[in-house]
């Protein structure tokens, strides 16, 4: 063999944004980096306490603070089959938050930097956190229906209607997350991306049919509920969970889960791909 020969380069692995990594591939980057997200989560507890705390304190704050408000003294119990499978809504969208705020985070730590040197797909980065943060959001509502069934909770239907409620608050707050991811890449700080989802997640959240019937509420805010997503995901949470007509609701929600992920999820992997 010729020295000209020996010294021929050895090929490189194709660049993460050049389209090259199989399914498989992504797939195994992705649970890599979903342990990666689970390992940081080990080293600091305290990034768990949102998902623990925050059903409890919402639960006990709503129920009987304003239970008695909305549905008049002496009927908590009857609100509390009102406003759990609302809450599940609320759990999703709160979750949903702390991804756009954990991804600046690791841009100003320098994380993003060792990714930008390995042979992965961007889109495997983004997925894993959303993965881990899915994980969150359902031990939030775990522990959410756990301070229902303790205040009350009367499950209607069966346990598959409310294991469909659950998925499909997951699938919805999912969907959010990409939103939340887009809202970290763009902004400067973490102090940043929370302040602006916050103007957000407020009108969304006390302008929908999580808390109080819409019937109750001034005629231009009532249809304001009608358009909400999280008011269709409360009311088709409600249905799977006590009963009635459904099949709007979910359809509803899971169209609003589509859409916004098929707008959002390409914005937010080109703006990575662009940051890295």
């Amino acid at each position: 063999m010729s020295a000209a020969t020996a010294t021929v380069p050895v090929a490189k692995p194709a660049a993460a944004g050049e389209g090259r990594i199989g399914l498989r591939a992504n797939l195994r980057h992705i649970g890599a980096l979903a342990r990666r997200n689970m390992l940081q989560i080990k080293q600091d507890p305290e990034s768990m306490f949102d998902a623990l705390l925050m059903p409890v304190i919402f639960t006990l704050l709503f129920v009987y603070v304003f239970g008695g408000a909305v549905s008049g003294k002496g009927h908590q119990q009857e609100y509390v089959n009102y406003v759990i499978p609302g809450l599940m809504a609320m759990m999703g969208m709160n979750i949903s938050m702390a991804v756009g705020t954990g991804i600046n985070d690791d841009f100003k730590k320098g994380v993003m930097d060792r990714f930008r040197t390995m042979p992965i797909a961007r889109s495997s980065v983004l997925i894993a956190k959303i993965v881990v943060e899915v994980g969150r959001m359902l031990i939030a509502i775990a522990i959410l229906l756990g301070m229902g069934f303790a205040l009350g909770l009367t499950i209607h239907t069966d346990v598959m209607h409310l294991l469909a409620a659950i998925g499909l608050s997951a699938v919805f707050g999912a969907s959010l997350m990409w939103i939340f991811i887009l809202l970290g890449l763009t902004m400067r700080t973490a102090q940043a991306v929370q302040g602006v989802a916050m103007l957000v997640l407020m009108p969304l959240q006390f302008g929908s049919s999580i808390f109080a019937k819409p019937t109750t509420m001034p005629g231009w805010l009532e249809n304001f509920t009608k358009v909400n997503p999280l008011s269709n995901l409360a009311d088709a949470a409600r249905a799977l969970v006590n009963g009635g007509a459904v099949a709007h609701s979910v359809w509803m929600t899971l169209a609003w889960s589509a859409g916004i992920t098929l707008v959002t999820a390409p914005l937010a992997v080109a703006r990575f791909r662009k940051k890295t």
